[in-house]
């Protein structure tokens, strides 16, 4: 079931970033306004984390402000969010966080420490099991003593024996069976306990920032009115460095499509090197994409008329 964050979105500034720190924003995002931004955020017990990230999410300034164009999200000083917050928390709720921290962190432990014993008593049986296969394995190999015939009431005295240490030793295995499955929380608890840390702190700082914590809008780079221009087309864009460019962009969600187009943005009377035409039509066309160069009016007098007059060529090299 999809869940849609409250409108705006709070996007984070911070030390010159924008960040998204819900997951449900971030899955609303992508699902519904083509924004996929790069997750920038790693697992502090495992810091060489080099291709599966998780949150948060990194915006472009492109896409901040695009979103707050729309008035989709809205940015907001996370640094003083969270220090005005902290401020104005009761002592009490401060001290309920961390005894749920405490809780929810002695609990790991506990569980963490029944695993290891199980483990342990699963590693000790599987000794015992080996250990009595190959004792079996040896017995059979040896030829069988002489056989001396028995009489009736030694056999019944024997099986009589036997049946009364079978009992108890039936009787101690489901004690034991009883003791360990106590000692071992269930796998609802185990799941629960290990659950996904989260990435907000809505539980101790209020939902919505207040109007002193939102900034004006991002500056962006000259580039912005292309980039407005292919994700009004229905683009999907990311950041483009890895191929030498600005943007790349996907006809549809990257995680399904291959990119069409390396962007790079050029000013309105810009002159352009032929060289750098035939290196980009060289390279888009090595890694099987176009090179798209495109920019706006600089002279137009407001945003609409800039975006309205963005113009692209797409550039492939051809054999003679």
């Amino acid at each position: 079931m999809n869940t849609e964050p409250n409108l705006p979105i709070p996007i984070s500034h911070i030390a010159g970033s924008y960040f998204i720190f819900s997951i449900d924003a971030v899955t609303y995002l992508r699902r519904e306004h083509h924004i996929c931004g790069v997750l920038s955020g790693t697992l502090p017990q495992i810091p060489q984390q080099n291709v599966f990230l998780g949150l948060p999410l990194e915006l472009m300034a492109e896409e901040a402000r695009l979103l707050v164009e729309k008035g989709v999200a809205c940015i907001v000083d996370e640094v003083n969010v969270q220090t005005d917050g902290m401020k104005a928390l009761m002592e009490a709720d401060r001290q309920r966080y961390l005894q749920e921290l405490q809780a929810q962190g002695t609990q790991v432990m506990q569980m963490q420490a029944s695993r290891k014993e199980q483990q342990r008593e699963e590693a000790l049986k599987k000794i015992e099991e080996k250990k009595a296969a190959n004792a079996a394995k040896k017995k059979a190999s040896q030829p069988p003593p002489p056989q001396q015939p028995a009489t009736d009431s030694t056999t019944r005295d024997d099986e009589s024996v036997v049946g009364l240490f079978a009992g108890d030793q039936k009787q101690q295995q489901q004690q034991g069976s009883d003791q360990s499955s106590s000692r071992r929380p269930s796998t609802a608890t185990a799941s629960h306990a290990m659950g996904i840390t989260p990435a907000t702190s809505h539980s101790l700082l209020p939902l919505e920032p207040s109007a002193k914590h939102k900034l004006p809008l991002p500056n962006v780079p000259s580039s912005y009115p292309l980039f407005a221009h292919l994700h009004s087309e229905g683009y999907f864009l990311s950041p483009g460095l890895r191929f030498g460019c600005q943007y790349l962009a996907y006809p549809g969600d990257p995680l399904r499509f291959h990119s069409h187009f390396l962007v790079v943005s050029t000013g309105w009377h810009e002159e352009l090197d032929l060289m750098e035409i035939i290196a980009g039509g060289r390279l888009g066309t090595g890694v099987k994409k176009g090179f798209l160069i495109g920019g706006a009016d600089e002279t137009a007098s407001d945003h609409e008329s800039r975006e309205a007059d963005v113009r692209t060529f797409s550039i492939e090299w051809a054999g003679m």
